[in-house]
């Protein structure tokens, strides 16, 4: 009866393996391939930083294999999310093995803030690149505001026609902000021939892209809520716009809440937070980009009341529905008049833009 409690009990402690005469933890038979392979799963599917490094820390085998390339190139966004207030040389370091290792989503990122936060226009530049060279859109979609701007450089710097050809690209991608970008570019006839038949059909597509993104990450108990209400003339009503957290009045006449920011503007906004630009330089006014001028009067500005300024056409459609239709100051006694659309200074869809 005895034994037999003793086998019992031996079956339910944790397996061994004898190796070479020694008993060891079954975890350190498992082959480096199998291990490696947890590892980009882990590092792939990681909600922040801290679930993937947290792993590395656990023991030498773990934290010299977690920084093989293989899992590296797999580390997903929101693992290589970094907040701007703990920055540190650790931090770049781990971005640029993520980088050196082909992760695109670790060169964008770095690329963004090189280029922006460090000023280190050329790597910055060539780090984006190579995410844009991999297909990554928001990448694409960089680099072409960029080239809209001149970025980095002077005014002769622009190539609007690169800048269209890489929002084409893309917005063939899905790329929403750039959809919206090649639509006004189109309708506006910006570096390249105007058709605004074939940039409505742009814009429009932004519009369905942004209602299925939100319907695809909204609760059901949202969608029922008040913000799918139909409302024919959103900029008669000033109640419903509150903040940078208020809902986007999308073309659609249906109240979308905005688009969460992504991690690299999320970072540029918290980084220049508390910093103070160069002379005469700014950030663009929609909450929800972070770019900063990286020249006097590179970005455009409000033609109506001059006080706010915007990286691209997207960020200024975008920050128009969200915020400014509601502070511009023409646009503030048009509506008092009861006349908001019939103006030939500020558009329907976003105030008119005009080289600072």
């Amino acid at each position: 009866m005895l034994d037999r409690r003793k086998r019992i009990k031996s079956s339910e402690e944790a397996p061994t393996v004898t190796v070479s005469g020694d008993q060891c933890d079954f975890f350190d038979t498992l082959p480096d391939d199998i291990v490696l392979c947890i590892l980009s799963k882990l590092g792939s599917t990681a909600n922040r930083p801290a679930d993937f490094i947290s792993v590395l820390s656990t023991c030498k085998r773990l934290n010299a294999l977690g920084v093989h390339s293989f899992v590296l190139s797999k580390v997903s966004s929101k693992g290589l999310t970094v907040k701007a207030k703990n920055w540190s040389e650790s931090s770049h370091r781990f971005l640029k093995l993520c980088s050196d290792a082909g992760n695109v989503e670790a060169c964008y990122t770095l690329g963004m803030i090189r280029f922006y936060c460090l000023q280190n226009r050329g790597s910055g530049a060539s780090l984006m690149a190579k995410a844009a060279i991999n297909s990554h859109a928001p990448a694409l979609y960089s680099l072409a505001v960029i080239q809209f701007n001149g970025s980095g450089g002077s005014k002769n710097d622009k190539d609007l026609r690169a800048g269209v050809a890489l929002c084409a690209r893309a917005a063939f991608l899905g790329h929403i902000d750039a959809l919206r970008e090649l639509g006004h570019c189109l309708q506006d006839g910006y570096g390249v021939r105007q058709n605004i038949t074939e940039g409505r059909r742009f814009l429009v597509q932004a519009n369905a892209r942004e209602l299925a993104v939100v319907l695809s990450k909204t609760s059901s108990a949202l969608i029922a809520g008040d913000w799918m209400t139909w409302n024919p003339l959103p900029h008669l009503r000033r109640g419903d716009v509150v903040g940078p957290g208020c809902p986007l009045l999308s073309d659609f006449g249906c109240n979308v809440p905005a688009s969460e920011p992504l991690p690299s503007n999320k970072f540029l906004s918290e980084w220049f937070s508390d910093k103070v630009l160069g002379p005469g330089l700014r950030l663009c006014s929609h909450a929800g980009c972070g770019r900063p001028e990286t020249r006097q009067h590179e970005f455009r500005r409000c033609s109506v009341c001059g006080a706010v300024n915007y990286c691209s056409r997207a960020c200024q459609a975008l920050d128009w529905k969200i915020r400014h239709k509601m502070e511009c100051t023409q646009a503030e006694r048009l509506v008092d008049d009861g006349d908001g659309e019939d103006n030939d200074n500020v558009d329907e869809d976003d105030g008119m833009l005009v080289e600072s």
